[in-house]
């Protein structure tokens, strides 16, 4: 089963990488950094999806 999660506060230079090892509690399936449409640049936060036992 996989559990989505919320990420807030993050840098706007965030990149999917760092995005992903910033939870390490577990394997890392998909993270989804939200853009803005206009500027093309992270908005400060993501979902991440985690794959749980």
């Amino acid at each position: 089963m996989d559990s989505k999660l919320f990420v807030g506060n993050l840098t706007f230079s965030v990149t999917y990488e760092p995005a992903g090892n910033v939870l390490a509690a577990g394997p890392v399936v998909n993270v989804k950094i939200v853009t803005d449409r206009e500027a093309g640049r992270p908005r400060g936060f993501a979902f991440v999806t985690m794959n749980t036992k």
